[in-house]
């Protein structure tokens, strides 16, 4: 039996030495899958300069020691069998897919945190601050809904037939760079119209300049020089200038041509109109400028013009009153928010023929909550039109937002948005909140009548008012709950020198013109820097001067405090004590080498990561409120 096996396997051995002799000479034997992934590896680590591709894959090399199954449960060679050559030798998931997610996101993380390590304070304190200005910033265009949904966009601005005379048109851009820097004219823009010194060459006909000079008015102001040609050569203006520089006349008169050329070509019929109007944030504004539009319309009429129909649209007046004006076409509208948007809804008169608007004090009606009826204007108009934006205050956040409406937009800034007049003497003293009412009898001897007093709410208003009619003096008062005749009685009064004092809140804050008031008491500081210089602006106006003398406390929040110490370097003007101990924390941004202040407000005292009205209008967000009903008072 032995003999028998042992002859079987040497058969058996014989036959296995035959088939291997009998392979053909090309047979190349199994290579193991990791193997032949090792080797595919070295050859690209050789071609990119020697870097090692294959050393952090599980199972690519043979001292790995052990060799990776498939998640499918089969072996080497059925993979092998399964997959072409390209898809065993390239691995799907990159040159790193043996080290794992964690140790990549490790190795991301130590690298970022190197990088921020190289960057400098004034780096980051940047970055932080233009991640929360990108959080706040308004994501819908201020257009009108069926030009959002239909994608309407206008590339080119509306054309003029008016062009500046040849002598202004042959000036080099040298020159007019030399009148801009003569006057600090801040003017930016595409193909921008030329600064022009003299109204006449404005080409306005001899009724205005009758009306000009009647008002005492000789040559432009700077804001004039330059906004007024922007707006005549029909381009999309955003203008900033300190209070009392003429900005009405600004938007005016180029309104005031546009109609009057318009109906000279063709008379206005019955229920066609307006071909222009201003919105304002208050009545009371909305009642100068449109007496402004009055007076230059009379006397074009008695110049032998056209009649032009202004309309006064406001909240608080009969609209029966001025029914005769509907009986033709209408030129002008001068309009409030909310009451403009009930006409138009009721189709008291169309926008069809519209083709200028302009915003006055435009941030802060923005800033009161009458975004949503701006909007709802802007929808009813037919075609493009031509915007005109300005305000004394308008900070970077509002121009950007604003920018979304205009087209090919000129930005003209005389001075610093936000600064003060520098034709106010600004004194700030430290009165005890219960000694105030008494200190202001004290502060009303520094200058003859008449005197403007700014509070903070309606009661201190009342209270102010009761008290000085008590000791003698001739005050009035307005606030947003007396009815629009005792608003206006109390108007009237104080401009035609009737009365002495006139005691308000911020509804006769906001581009009213008291031409001859040398005095401006601020009962208290107002919660944003903004209010402060438009209550001053009150005083100092077309070049003469003024002073504002101002109540704080420690009622008076620090931030706000701190905004009013820079504001008073900045205009030179003598910083009490009080202020002087505040600790600045913008000195530390100062020594990162960051200039500036907030982004969101305007304010110098503070950065937009410590800005009080933006932590205020998140809380107001946040709660569904309304703004304060300072809104209320103004307007509907």
């Amino acid at each position: 039996m032995a003999t028998q096996a042992r002859a079987r396997a040497e058969k058996r051995d014989n036959a296995t030495l035959e088939d291997d002799l009998s392979l053909p000479e090309n047979y190349t034997p199994y290579v193991p899958l990791h193997k032949r992934r090792a080797e595919k590896y070295s050859k690209l680590s050789a071609k990119k300069g020697g870097l090692d591709f294959g050393s952090g894959y599980a199972g690519s090399g043979s001292d790995q020691g052990t060799t990776r199954k498939p998640r499918n449960g089969s072996n080497d060679e059925d993979s092998d069998q399964n997959n072409s050559d390209d898809e065993i030798t390239a691995p799907k998931t990159g040159p790193r897919s043996g080290v794992s997610l964690i140790e990549q996101s490790v190795e991301i993380r130590k690298a970022q945190f190197s990088a921020e390590e190289q960057k400098t304070d004034g780096q980051k304190a940047l970055e932080e601050e233009a991640k929360i200005l990108a959080a706040v910033a308004e994501r819908k265009q201020l257009a009108s809904a069926e030009e959002i949904s239909k994608g309407i966009v206008y590339t080119d601005p509306i054309k003029t037939t008016w062009t500046p005379p040849r002598h202004v048109r042959e000036m080099s851009e040298e020159q007019l760079a030399a009148i801009r820097s003569k006057y600090h004219i801040d003017a930016d823009g595409e193909n921008m119209p030329p600064v022009i010194k003299a109204f006449r060459d404005m080409k306005f006909p001899q009724p205005v300049m009758d009306y000009l000079k009647n008002k005492g008015i000789k040559m432009p102001t700077p804001i004039q020089m330059q906004g007024l040609p922007v707006a005549l050569s029909g381009r999309d203006m955003i203008g900033i200038a300190f209070t009392g520089s003429g900005k009405t006349l600004s938007f005016t008169l180029p309104l005031v041509m546009r109609a009057l050329e318009e109906e000279t070509k063709m008379p206005l019929a019955k229920g066609e109109g307006p071909i222009g109007m201003i919105v304002c944030p208050s009545r009371e504004l909305a009642r100068q400028t449109y007496e402004g539009f009055v007076g230059i319309a009379d006397m074009l009429h008695k110049g032998g013009y056209a009649q032009l129909k202004v309309l006064l649209c406001m909240g608080g007046i009969n609209m029966q009153e001025q029914a005769s004006i509907f009986h033709g076409g209408i030129h002008i509208v001068v309009a409030t928010p909310g009451r403009l948007q009930d006409m138009l809804a009721k189709k008291k008169f169309n926008l069809d023929l519209c083709t200028y608007m302009c915003m006055d004090e435009a941030d802060r009606m923005l800033d009161m909550g009458f975004e949503e009826e701006v909007r709802t204007i802007l929808s009813y108009f037919k075609h493009q039109r031509q915007t005109i934006l300005y305000s004394a205050t308008m900070p970077k956040k509002i121009q950007d937002f604003a920018r979304s409406a205009l087209v090919q937009p000129v930005t003209v800034n005389v001075g610093r948005a936000g600064a003060a007049n520098l034709d106010v003497i600004q004194e700030v003293e430290y009165v005890k909140q219960e000694a105030k009412i008494v200190y202001l009898l004290e502060c009303l001897q520094k200058t003859p009548p008449p005197v403007l007093i700014f509070a903070e709410n309606k009661n201190d208003v009342d209270d102010i008012q009761e008290y000085l009619l008590l000791k003698g003096v001739e005050t009035v008062a307005i606030h947003g709950s007396k009815t629009q005749e005792e608003r206006e009685y109390a108007i009237n009064a104080f401009k035609s020198y009737q009365k002495d004092v006139l005691v308000a809140t911020d509804v006769a804050s906001k581009g009213l013109d008291f031409a001859e008031i040398h005095h401006v008491i601020l009962f208290d500081m107002p919660k944003e820097i903004e209010d402060y210089v438009h209550r001053i602006g009150r005083t100092g106006r077309s070049g003469k001067t003024g002073i504002a003398t101002t109540f704080i406390n420690m009622n008076s929040s620090e931030q706000i405090l701190l905004d009013l110490k820079h504001l008073l370097k900045e205009a030179k003007q003598r910083v009490p004590p009080v202020l002087e101990a505040l600790e600045d924390p913008t000195e530390k941004y100062k020594e990162m080498g960051v200039a500036g202040g907030c982004g969101y407000c305007g304010g110098l005292g503070h950065r937009v990561t410590e800005c009080p009205k933006l932590e205020q209008q998140q809380k107001t967000k946040n709660s569904g409120m309304s703004r304060p009903s300072e809104r209320a008072g103004n307007e509907m």
